[in-house]
């Protein structure tokens, strides 16, 4: 008989989670306004709000973390980091930021204009957000496939090559660089094949343009393409991902995803210059170019996290974990983007809730819907998160309408999917009875997914 799969992890401490009655979750959820942004941990049963800076980290890691320089400037934690970005991603140059969207916002005030366009995958809301601060453009070259959910493609994370292929030869002089985002997150986790990066990578060459990687899950990527890529079944996670990278002339991570530490990112890239430009803004909006408003025992974590996040029995275990939750809702009949992606399974509010006007924000209704229920916090990923058109400020209604539920690294156990499975079929079973959904009272200018205020109509 086969053994059943089991995690490559023994549990060695606990933090109590307390469940709450509805009424009480009535009154709160109505006290945030209907934004789950808004509610104190102590509220939620079930967190699935974010991956980012939520995961377990390691003993490793933590040993690091009391290992760690905190000199001002040159600290031995920063050349830790360095030498594990160059041996593992490959990158000469990098700089430490506090998080994701600080490397962008330093990277993009170094090579973002008004009136770029930046063609990707599916710009997720801080990157868009940051070349739409700067009155420039996200173009999303998607693959068609990718707003079909019940479609099955190994790679719906892919940029159409074709469509790159038109609009760079249309408007290459106002294109600065090309975006891809892996996994792309926006359509559901989904992941780039290498196919692809090569792809991007001759059409960046023919018309000299540089190549970004959005790179906060990059491991769960090459699992993928490991897995589901032919001629890459043989290969290392790490070999994968010197590959991936080969491709790409920078990067910016967000640590707090597939390194697996609570706070922190960079920028890396093979420019001099570059990195040079960069400097300036790290230094005004961040710290000195050896920490960059981490510590260093977060970078001591983090160099540690890099190392174990991209080995594959790690891996197959975070994503079977999500391919577990996805499983069990394919038995309810709950449609989402299939196949599961690597961080969340992200459900298909547009099928589950169509009696819910779009302009009643039907993901967001979902998501208020299963905290109701059983105290769980997801994410919307859909009308509200695609924000407000920069010109006509109209609300924009993308393709997808998604509630994302991301996983926790190392976090919940696979009893933690099955109460998240049965409260969403409870939902998914009284759905005929959800024929309203909420409206906006306040909202921020920009990325105001965050801070919007709601109200029941």
């Amino acid at each position: 008989m086969e053994l059943p799969f089991a995690e490559s992890y023994k549990i060695k401490m606990v933090e109590t989670i307390r469940r709450s009655t509805r009424t009480e979750r009535e009154e709160w959820i109505k006290t945030a306004k209907y934004n789950l942004f808004n509610l104190k941990s102590e509220q939620v049963f079930i967190d699935l709000l974010t991956d980012s800076g939520t995961g377990a980290m390691s003993d490793r890691q933590w040993g690091a973390m009391m290992m760690g320089d905190e000199s001002y400037a040159g600290a031995s934690s920063y050349y830790n980091l360095k030498n594990a970005i160059k041996n593992i991603l490959g990158f000469d140059y990098f700089m430490p930021t506090h998080q994701g969207r600080a490397a962008e916002n330093v990277l993009f005030s170094a090579l973002v204009k008004e009136g770029d366009y930046i063609p990707g995958n599916s710009h997720f809301d801080t990157t868009k957000g940051h070349i739409e601060f700067r009155k420039a453009h996200a173009v999303d070259l998607t693959i068609d496939i990718a707003s079909d959910t019940e479609a099955y493609h190994p790679f719906k994370g892919n940029v159409d090559i074709d469509k790159l292929e038109k609009y760079m030869a249309e408007n290459a002089a106002k294109v600065p660089f090309i975006i891809v985002t892996v996994t792309n997150n926006t359509a559901g986790g989904q992941p780039v094949s290498m196919e692809c990066l090569r792809e991007v990578r001759r059409i960046a060459d023919k018309h000299s343009k540089p190549v970004l990687f959005d790179s906060a899950r990059f491991a769960e990527n090459a699992y993928f393409i490991k897995t589901r890529e032919k001629g890459y079944k043989n290969k290392t996670v790490k070999e994968i991902v010197k590959e991936m990278f080969s491709y790409a002339d920078f990067m910016t991570m967000s640590s707090k995803k597939d390194a697996i530490v609570n706070i922190g990112g960079f920028i890396a890239m093979k420019s001099q210059e570059v990195w040079r430009q960069c400097s300036t803004f790290n230094i005004m909006f961040e710290g000195f170019v050896t920490y960059g408003g981490m510590a260093g025992r977060d970078m001591n974590a983090l160099s540690v996290g890099l190392d174990e996040g991209t080995e594959f029995e790690y891996l197959e275990t975070r994503i079977k974990q999500v391919e577990y939750l996805g499983n069990r809702l394919k038995e309810f009949g709950i449609p989402f983007q299939s196949p599961a992606g690597g961080h969340a399974i992200f459900v298909d509010a547009n099928k589950i809730l169509p009696n819910v006007p779009k302009e009643q924000f039907r993901a967001q209704t979902l998501a208020i819907e299963l905290y109701l229920e059983a105290g769980i916090r997801g994410v919307e990923i859909g009308a509200l998160l695609a924000d407000r058109d920069p010109e006509t400020r109209e609300n924009r209604f993308p393709k997808l309408e998604l509630l994302r539920l991301a996983i926790p690294r190392r976090t919940y156990t696979n009893n933690h999917m099955d109460v998240i499975a049965v409260a969403l079929k409870n939902v998914f079973d009284r759905r005929d009875s959800i024929k309203t959904g909420l409206k906006i009272k306040w909202e921020a200018p920009i990325m105001r997914h965050f801070t919007v205020e709601l109200d029941k109509i």
